[in-house]
């Protein structure tokens, strides 16, 4: 539920990727040593074999940037390339994917250039090639880093344009309104489990053989490699949601090939994934309430209710009339659960969701339907769906499922089944699953920056506190008050002089800061993100 966030000029010998983490599983950690007699001999893995084979390979070859396809979609002062990558980094010989990369030309002078900054705005399933858009447009808050990088970004494996990965056809993806997410009888909940195994193998046909390597660790492999065919002999990397876990993995699997690290709204890499779905729905619950809040602030403007409670009702009554009918024939409670957690992403959708929600209730019903309607973008979901079930194990007792789902609506009813039925299909996920990176500091690390708004519901606080513990050395930003999620797109000067000091300099505080919050936004007046 996250979505909402390169090179070598010298590729270094077998020798040395002995000193790069691979993940371990639980039973490796709790092993006993061996006798120093008797140990195995270590040496790279296949996969540490397969990147260093595949980064000396691109760095050979470069990246040939030309004007961007016209289907890209990208604005005419950036350029596109390729990268080609293993299926499989285990066999580097084997099948290979092209990886579509984009670059924004550094807009300082020679003297100010540092090279490259590679960008992930999060999803799973986000383009980076999109991130590159985002930051480079935002002048207001990134001018100098723009002076001094050239923004990268690339549609990682099974993204975009990057073999996309596809679960069902993009007109059925669209179709609405969908199943009330709630489950009312029994029946409810076995048709969803049956939906679930459908979309399931639904992936499998339709993504082919490179579908059980979409996942975190080897598009980590190919963030490398295309640091590799950069020329780059350390990577710069900023990290927005989803993008920190991904930082976070490849600071763990290449400790010596980070420049600089910034990571935004943190994943908890200690419970990747079912767990921290859980833990969403909870934050989410928290910030939907503040939002109520605000509505009722604003009661002579909205008109929906005086009190938090008042504007709840005025929601519940909203679900029980999509039930009965879907709002303008496609928007039922599937598809207004899900534009209302949307909403709870940035507070710059406050007002132009309420004054929607106002108008439905006066009879003008246009703006919340469109806004509420499916779109065809089928693969983003289908990309989400397998990061996340390819990146860890996940129950396969469907009781369970529900059992956790309906404990968690009992006090967070906004998204606690809707983020069930988003991650059911990993119960009966056709692919094997890999154990999730034990995400840590490694030997050549350099001291990473933390940026965390402390009410964020799509990457709560606990995600920060616990990457900050991993990461030895790291410091944190964190927004105190503040809900929204991205918290270094925010113009937030006490923020955004440490974001540019650090990815400028390479200096952090002596210690942990604490900043005030962006004021919430006023109906009438421009605000938010």
């Amino acid at each position: 539920m996250l979505r909402a966030p390169l090179t070598a000029a010298v590729v270094l010998a077998m020798t040395a990727t002995a000193g790069w983490a691979a993940p371990h599983s639980s039973a490796d950690r709790h092993a006993p040593s061996a006798p120093a007699a008797l140990a195995a001999p270590t040496g790279p893995t296949a996969e540490e074999r397969g990147v260093a084979l595949a980064a000396q390979r691109a760095g050979e070859k470069g990246i040939d940037w030309k004007a961007c396809p016209q289907e890209w979609s990208q604005p005419r002062d950036v350029r596109c390339g390729t990268v080609t990558v293993p299926v499989d980094y285990a066999e580097p010989g084997g099948d290979t994917i092209d990886l579509a990369v984009n670059r924004f030309p550094s807009q300082g002078t020679e003297e100010q250039r540092q090279g490259s900054l590679f960008l992930n705005p999060g999803g799973p399933g986000g383009s980076g090639m999109a991130a590159v858009m985002t930051v480079g447009r935002n002048w207001a808050v990134w001018k100098n880093v723009i002076a001094a990088y050239d923004l990268v970004g690339f549609d990682p494996r099974g993204v975009g344009h990057s073999a996309p990965v596809s679960c069902v056809d993009p007109q059925q993806h669209a179709r609405a309104p969908k199943p009330d997410p709630v489950p009312r009888t029994e029946a409810d909940r076995q048709r969803a489990h049956e939906s679930a195994r459908a979309y399931a193998r639904g992936c499998r046909a339709r993504s082919g053989a490179h579908l059980p390597h979409v996942n975190t660790p080897d598009t980590a492999r190919d963030m490398d490699v295309i640091r590799a065919a950069l020329g780059e002999k350390k990577l710069s990397y900023l990290g927005m949601s989803y993008g920190t876990y991904l930082g976070a993995v490849y600071g763990t699997l290449f400790p010596r090939h980070v420049r600089r690290m910034a990571l935004d709204s943190v994943v908890n890499p200690s419970n990747v994934w079912y767990e921290n779905h859980r833990t969403q729905v909870r934050a989410f619950e928290r910030r939907f309430g503040e939002w109520l809040e605000w509505i009722a602030r604003h009661d002579d403007t909205f008109h929906l209710g005086s009190t938090a409670a008042g504007v709840r009702e005025r929601w519940e009554k909203l679900l029980a009339e999509s039930r009965r009918e879907p709002l303008g024939g496609r928007v039922g409670p599937y598809e207004l659960t899900e534009l209302f957690m949307m909403t709870m992403y940035s507070n710059s959708a406050w007002v132009p969701r309420a004054t929607a929600w106002s108008e439905y209730e006066a009879g003008r019903p246009q703006s919340l339907v469109e806004a509420a309607r499916p779109t065809m973008e089928e693969n983003g979901t289908a990309a989400y769906t397998a990061v996340n079930c390819n990146d860890a194990p996940w129950p396969k007792d469907l009781a369970r499922w529900d059992r956790d789902a309906e404990r968690l609506h009992e006090r967070a009813p906004l998204v606690a089944w809707f983020s069930q039925r988003m991650s059911l299909p990993c119960a009966s996920w056709p692919e094997k699953h890999g154990g999730p990176v034990d995400v840590r500091t490694r030997e050549g690390l350099p001291p990473v920056l933390i940026v965390q708004n402390e009410g964020d519901a799509a990457t709560p606080l606990e995600g920060a506190t616990e990457l900050h513990r991993r990461f030895e050395g790291s410091r944190v930003i964190t927004v105190q008050g503040e809900g929204q999620h991205i918290a270094t797109q925010l113009v937030n000067p006490c923020v955004n002089r440490r974001v540019d000091a650090y990815l400028l300099h390479g200096t952090v505080d002596d210690a942990d800061v604490t900043c005030d919050r962006v004021a919430p936004p006023e109906p009438g007046r421009a605000g938010g993100a």
